[in-house]
């Protein structure tokens, strides 16, 4: 058999006493309990509590959780390991880790700051109104401003498809262009028809630019959807240009409810919770799919790809370019302040409020 085979003598005997040991056969293994080489922990009985001495100084997370994380990558941890004498590999020191309750983490959003007492108090104050709204057939919306887009051939983050190795080509460095300027986009999104309407600004964020979008959604999309509606509820974060500190916000308020002859009503966000304003999650983050990868050279691919956005849920946006400048800064008096008529919620008033209208005072 060796001679026809090529195999050791001594192989072949060995097998031939193994097939006559029954348990051997019944085992199912191949080598005998206690074969192979011994595992690097095992033949180094102070490696596992080096490793922990290395990483904990820099471990992150609760020490009994059974998941734990460090800052140190394996092949550092290698290092030095074999600093201090030990054999071993950064594969091996990972599944270490792995073994010991470590796994590779990314940071998770959730700590808020601090949180308002009465926070949910005012998400369901604010349910409650756009419910009200929705059942009088009256309009109630979501606005806010997107991240503004510097114009020009610059990296935008995502992927689309292309032919292989055939990339859109880019600039190096992501510098605005003042000469192309950039896009501000205001959206107003109804909470009823889920349609929106969004505003190209080319100047500034501005309370005047907020207010003029809003006027511009009314103009194009909300007449048509309500018939000779008593109230217009808006529903904001408590930043920007649409905060309820800003006086312009207010005064603005008080020119649109003049011109639309309706209650204006204004329900804000506590601080630190705009990421729940509808607008965020039914609007913005679908454009942002829906570009992802193209490089916004001009206005006009903006106005595009914010328009031909849609979702299965049926979206519907539209867009068109404010090029009116709207300065920065502008002052409004105490005289000015003082005509605005608002009339502000006995639940928190700074969030709540109402602007009704001044009869016969809007001049076009």
């Amino acid at each position: 058999m060796s001679t026809a085979t090529g195999i050791s003598h001594l192989t072949i005997r060995k097998g031939i006493q193994e097939l006559a040991d029954p348990e051997a056969l019944s085992s199912g293994r191949q080598r005998r309990p206690g074969g192979g080489r011994r595992s690097r922990e095992a033949t180094q009985p102070d490696l596992l509590a080096a490793l922990e001495a290395l990483v904990e100084p820099g471990t992150r997370g609760d020490p009994m959780s059974p998941l734990r994380w460090t800052c140190k990558s394996t092949r550092v941890l290698e290092r030095e390991l074999k600093s201090q004498g030990f054999a071993i590999g950064s594969t091996k020191v990972g599944e270490l880790l792995k073994s010991q309750g470590y796994t590779l983490q990314s940071n998770r959003k959730t700590q808020e700051g601090t949180q308002h007492p009465d926070r949910n108090a005012q998400f369901e104050h604010i349910a409650r109104r756009v419910k009200a709204r929705q059942r009088c057939g009256e309009p109630a919306i979501s606005v806010d401003t997107k991240k503004k887009e510097p114009l020009g051939n610059l990296k935008n983050h995502g992927k689309t498809y292309r032919r292989k190795g055939q990339p859109i080509h880019v600039k190096t460095h992501d510098f605005p262009d003042k000469t192309l300027g950039k896009a501000v986009p205001y959206g107003v999104y109804d909470l009823e028809h889920n349609e929106a309407g969004v505003s190209i600004g080319i100047s500034h964020d501005t309370a005047e630019f907020a207010i003029a979008a809003i006027r511009r959604w009314w103009q194009e999309l909300g007449c048509h959807r309500y018939a000779a509606p008593r109230r217009l509820l808006i529903t904001a974060d408590s930043g920007g240009s649409n905060s309820p500190r800003t006086r312009l916000w207010l005064t603005e308020l008080q020119s649109l409810a003049d011109e639309l002859q309706m209650i204006v009503e204004v329900c804000h966000y506590p601080p630190g919770t705009s990421k729940w304003n509808k607008i965020e999650h039914r609007l913005f983050c679908h454009i942002t799919r829906n570009w992802k990868g193209v490089p916004l050279e001009t206005l006009e691919i903006v106005i595009s790809l914010i328009g031909s956005t849609t979702t299965e849920e049926g979206l519907e946006v539209h867009a068109w370019l404010d090029s009116a400048a709207y300065e920065k800064g502008r002052k409004i008096s105490d005289k000015e302040l003082s005509a605005v008529q608002i009339k502000r919620n006995k639940f928190h008033g700074e969030w709540n409020y109402e602007i009704h209208p001044r009869l016969n005072s809007y001049i076009r």
